[in-house]
């Protein structure tokens, strides 16, 4: 049994075998995913807001190791509390990007988390780190 708070086995298998600067998008549930981008798709949305944002990004990072994360302006703008949680201060440096090119960045992500969160402009991606 896992000893990490991250029980769910695509999301732990996913962070086991991602390498250094990886990408892995977690959005809301109104995002789209990137078509023929080859990425992952790991839908955790069960209704309006199961599981939320916070808590998701929260829990995987019981397990991922970031160094850096990508953020559009838009979520920036709604100040939402996620953004002074007490896991912001473990995802790295910030990049800022429009939505629009958040969206088009999709498609460099290893996997997409899709969430039940419905919050407009919930999305963050997150670049893995090494732990040495």
């Amino acid at each position: 049994m896992k000893k990490t708070e991250l029980l769910n086995s695509a999301l732990s298998r996913l962070v086991a075998t991602l390498g250094h600067g990886d990408r892995v998008l977690i959005t809301d549930a109104g995002m789209p995913a990137p078509h023929g981008s080859g990425a992952e798709i790991i839908d955790l949305a069960l209704t309006r807001g199961v599981p939320d944002f916070a808590t998701t990004v929260r829990i995987l990072l019981t397990e991922m190791q970031v160094e850096s994360h990508v953020v559009a302006s838009e979520t920036l703008a709604r100040n939402d509390a996620w953004l002074a949680s007490e896991w912001a201060g473990r995802i790295g440096s910030r990049q800022v990007v429009s939505h629009e090119e958040l969206k088009r960045m999709s498609r460099l992500a290893r996997a997409v988390v899709r969430t039940g969160e419905c919050t407009p402009y919930a999305n963050l991606m997150l670049v893995a780190g090494v732990t040495f």
